[in-house]
Order: C-alpha cells, then structure tokens, then sequence
C-alpha cells in the first residue's frame, strides 16, 4: 500500500453527512489526453483558440440531439435531495462533489447562452441575476476537475424528486471537453486501445490464446477434467463478451474459469472472440455515442463472424448496462440470432436457469471457509435488468451466491439494491491519478462492509463488475482490510461446482493410501 499524502477518511458506525470544506478537491484531476489520444477518436488534439466557440457550438450540439439534457438543465430547483446521496461529496467534504452543485457547474454556462432570461441580463452585464454566467476559460479546467469526482453512478438520480440523471450531464460535460480538446488521457488511451488491437488492455490474439490454453491446463491439473476454453470456434452457440481483465487479473479470473465450468456442465458450446475480446464500453465514459457504437459494432461483428446463437456478458457493470440499454440500438439488429433468447444475456442469467434445472452438481461447504456479502454494482443496479422479473438484477445474483455458499449477510438496507454506494473508481476514474477522490470516495462502501464484518463475521465481498474488483482490491488496505476479501461471484461458482468426473486432491490422496 503506497503512502499518501492525503487524510484517509477514518470509518464510522454510520456516515454523517459532513461539514462543508470548500475547494478540498479543486486540485484533483486526471491526465489531459495527448493529441495521439484524442484523434482518433474524432475530437481536436488540443484546445484551440477558438475554444469559447466550440465549446458553446458542442454544448448546442448536445442539447439539440440529446432532448432530455435540457430537461435536465432546466427542472432543478435546488431542493436539496440529492446533496447528501453522492459517495464523492460524503467522503471529501467538498461543496462541488454535491450533485446538484456539479450539475451546476454547467447549468450556469447553459442559462446564459441558451436562455431568454440569460441572454438578456448577460446583454446587461447581470448574468448573475438569474443564475448564469459567462464562460471563461478556467470554467473548462474546473469542469474537467469536478465532473471527473462523478463515476456515472446514479444514485442522486434515485433521490431526485424531479428525476435528473446526474450522470447523463456528467457525460455531456466530458464529450463537450474532448471535443474542444480536452479529454481524459485514461479513458480516451483505452478507447484508442479497443480500435487498434480489440481490447482495453491490448492484448494481441496470441496472448489470449496463450491464457486460454494455460487456464485449461490448470482446471485440468485441479479437477481431473478437461474444460475447453474456446477462442474464434465458429458454429458455437454462444458467444461470451468479457471484461479483458477477466484473462489474467485477480479475482476476475477466477470469475472467467468459473463461466467455462458452467458451459460445460451444461454441454453448451462457446467462445471467445478475438474481435470482440472486450465487454467494457468506455465510449459511455466520455459521453460519445459515437464511440460507444462503434466499440458495440464489434460485437455485431465477432457474432456475424462465428456464426452464434447468443451473445451473453460476463461480470461487467458498465458492460452490461451499455450491452442492456444500447446494444441493439446502437449495434442491432440481431436478428440474425436464435429468437429463443434474450438479445443480450448475462452470465448470471445463464448460469442461475442452469442452477434451476439442476443441471449443476453445487456443494456450497466448499465456500464454507468464507462468508459472503455482496456488493450491487451501481451500473447493474440502476441502469438494468436480469431475468423476466422486475429487480431481477438484485435477486438473481444473490440467488446464485446463496446456492453456491452457506454463509451469506446483506450489508444495511440503505446501501444496497438501487440504494447501492459506488465503489468509488466507477465511470472512467479508475486509474492512478484518481486515486485521493478513489480512495475518499469509497468510504461509504467500506462503512457498510466494515459494519457487516464486525456485526455479522463477514469475511468476502462478491461484486460482479470488473472494475469494482479492481477498485476494492486497491482501496481495500487504506482501510485496514486485505486484498483478497473482494471476490468474483462465478469465483464462488467455480469453487462449489463438481464437475461430471472429478477428481479432487483429496480423493487422489484417499486412492493413494489405499494402494
């Protein structure tokens, strides 16, 4: 654990509401893009000394494509309902990470020149009067600065008696920035990573195979039984769409064995894509729909390609709310898969219908070494569905963990379901230059575990997003606990499920003796 300079908030039984501490975060932000990152994304290398025009000029841009942003600018009243609600604000004190006083930020700029009261008090010199003012070009630094302390969560938007989405003025700030040339080197790097070789880490088809084939040989030495971990097989019936960090990073991996486990119980034939070997969607980050396409036009791809039936995501959280609201939108239409299923599925899906048919043989004391809590992803929990019933986001994976686990406890009731708290390192801020407003962020999060750890022996956190394992596994020690307690759900999956044939350790060491 790396030493900081930086208070780390010390956690309570519950989380006050804070004093104000303005300007406690105006120092924070990321790194600005390089122009080798930015162009070939479609925005300008670098800010322009027309940058008043163009940032006007997309701002107009926006509110004409984009109907509900200015319903959002225009219906706050400022009554106060979400000031408390975002994990930002609650762990760093600042006035500007409340959500209505980031929305704010822009707000004013929009009622100046694009309001009838703005333009004509502006015209008089009193913008103000009205709540407006006039954009300069530090306002850009301070938006760059405050609407990357926002991960996209949504849940300001659950309290918001008026129903403004927070996250969707967060996206159109950012897109504004880049296009005027200042864009976020973390976010618009990985973009630029997924064109040019297929996925945010970029990993060339080689190395993919080369996992695969290693993860093979492990579950094989482990159980006895070969399971196939497929990648470009054409004709299979399913093509899994997976975070990259499910090839090689811990826990994530343990996640990706565990979905081959489950196909071939169930005598399914998959793949992997070396096209589409990316589920993560970081258009969404930045706000363009234009980079969210054309990520989302791989996938169409890989399945035209191999020829499948089916597209299901494995344990990602903004994957699956791009894939759940704009996949067929933005890539479809898929009509050319089995109308049978669900156009996308996810892997929880899957594997809880399998679980449900009894086509799994699942001996959850082999989880007994652990107890478990789980940790709903904000993106899952507010921005999709799984299953055919209302909340199935919410049942479904807990459904699964409790049939695979003996020990389970739900954190405060004020903290999970829609109510859930960020893990902090959502919506493009998961990276090193991030990590004060990360770690503060996480706080509320780390509360309700710690709660559940010291009332109820809690030893393991579940999530089932890709980077929510990244960001706790990081955090994690600033607040005295260890790596290793965040866990993928299919991890769990992976340890109970007995394969058809199995041999474990044990039963060798039985035969041994015995001969």
């Amino acid at each position: 654990m790396a030493k900081v300079d930086y208070e780390i908030p010390e956690l309570q039984e519950y989380v006050e509401v804070p004093e104000l501490e303005s300007g406690t975060m105006a120092h924070s932000a990321p790194y600005v893009a390089k122009p080798e990152f930015q162009e070939p994304l479609g925005y300008v290398g670098e800010v322009q000394d027309d940058w008043k025009e163009k940032t006007l000029d997309a701002m107009g841009d926006m509110l004409g494509k984009y109907r509900g942003l200015q319903v959002f600018m225009d219906s706050c009243v400022k009554c106060g309902s979400c000031t408390d609600k975002c994990h930002y604000y609650l762990g760093t004190k600042d006035p500007l990470n409340m959500p209505v006083a980031r929305q704010d930020l822009m707000r004013r700029v929009y009622r100046r020149y694009f309001t009838f009261a703005g333009k004509f008090f502006g015209k008089l010199g009193m913008p103000e009067f009205v709540g407006a003012k006039e954009l300069e070009r530090e306002d850009l630094d301070e938006w760059f600065s405050y609407y990357h302390q926002c991960s996209q969560c949504r849940r300001c938007s659950v309290f918001c008696p008026y129903g403004i989405d927070t996250a969707e003025i967060t996206m159109a700030a950012r897109e504004i920035l880049a296009r005027v040339g200042i864009g976020q080197k973390y976010s618009n790097e990985i973009i630029g990573k997924v064109y040019k070789i297929g996925n945010n880490l970029g990993l060339p088809g080689p190395a993919l195979e080369d996992t695969l084939e290693g993860l093979e040989e492990d579950v094989e030495d482990e159980t006895g039984v070969k399971v196939l971990y497929p990648l470009d097989k054409k004709g299979a019936d399913i093509l899994l769409v997976t975070p990259s960090a499910d090839f090689f990073a811990e826990p994530h991996v343990d996640g990706l064995i565990g979905y081959g486990k489950v196909f071939h119980e169930a005598g399914v034939s998959w793949t992997l894509s070396t096209t589409a070997s990316e589920a993560a969607n970081f258009g969404m980050f930045i706000g363009s729909y234009e980079n969210m396409r054309k990520i989302s036009l791989r996938i169409r791809e890989a399945a035209l390609e191999l020829g499948v039936k089916r597209i299901v995501f494995g344990e990602c959280g903004h994957a699956w709310r791009v894939a759940y609201s704009f996949l067929n939108t933005l890539a479809g239409p898929f009509d050319f898969l089995d109308p049978e299923y669900p156009v996308p599925q996810h892997i929880l899906e899957f594997t809880w219908n399998e679980i449900q048919k009894g086509t799994l043989n699942l001996d959850p004391s082999r989880n007994d070494d652990m107890t478990l809590t789980f940790h709903d992803s904000c993106n899952v929990a507010r921005a999709t569905r799984m299953g055919d019933e209302p909340g199935g986001q919410f049942t479904i994976p807990r459904n699964v963990i409790k049939s695979v686990c003996n020990n389970y406890v739900d954190m405060d009731p004020d903290t999970i379901y829609e109510k859930t708290f960020c893990c902090g390192g959502g919506g493009g801020l998961l990276t090193d230059d991030l990590m004060e407003i990360r770690i503060k962020g996480g706080m509320p999060r780390m509360t309700a575990l710690n709660n559940v750890i010291e009332e109820s022996g809690v030893t393991h956190m579940a999530a089932i997003c890709a980077i929510c394992k990244s960001q706790f596994t990081k955090i994690l020690p600033y607040y005295g606990m260890e790596m290793d307690q965040i866990v993928s759900v299919h991890q769990l999956v992976s340890n109970a499920l007995i394969l058809t044939g199995q041999v474990d350790e044990d039963d060798e060491d039985t035969d041994e003796e015995a001969a």
